[in-house]
């Protein structure tokens, strides 16, 4: 597999909820301060699920992880710091700007992920990754992977020489 070509969609294809995990322990071993993971797809495609593995995947106890949708953005702690944001309830950019999201996202001292990024599309900064989960059927997903900017693509394509 080549390099990723900046804003061009690659895909990943998981056949049950471990192996979505496991795609995201990958993931998460490779993240650096500055990262950031955007996750969008319907209510129980697995978005959850990758976000403990790529939580697991920085080092953070799986059992610390899960949907933040009351806190908005969580903290956690591992090799970096890894912010968890769920937008879902969100209804728009000034309901997360009271949040202080907007901070953590220019201060750069860990990796952010966040689900449902697609409700507050300004959530996600220029230098990205944006996974689209898709539900294929009961156990099988989709993964639709952009990259935008550098990092972005260097990123997505050690992840995918990984998976």
């Amino acid at each position: 597999m080549g390099a990723v070509t900046p804003g061009a969609e690659r895909t990943l294809e998981s056949a049950s909820a471990k192996r979505t995990r496991a795609l995201g322990v990958a993931l998460g071993r490779l993240l650096r301060p500055g990262d950031f993971i955007g996750l969008v797809g319907e209510l129980g495609a697995g978005k959850t699920e990758l976000a403990r593995g790529i939580a697991e995947g920085a080092g953070v106890d799986p059992a610390e992880v899960a949907s933040p949708s009351f806190a908005i953005v969580y903290p956690y702690r591992g090799r970096l710091p890894l912010y968890h944001a769920d937008l879902y309830r969100l209804a728009g950019e000034d309901e997360l700007y009271a949040t202080g999201y907007f901070d953590l996202l220019n201060a750069g001292d860990g990796a952010l992920l966040v689900e449902w990024v697609d409700h507050v599309p300004s959530a996600a900064p220029e230098q990205r990754v944006i996974v689209r989960i898709e539900v294929i059927d009961a156990h099988r997903r989709r993964l639709r992977v952009q990259a935008a900017g550098p990092r972005a693509v260097e990123l997505v394509d050690a992840w995918f020489q990984r998976a």
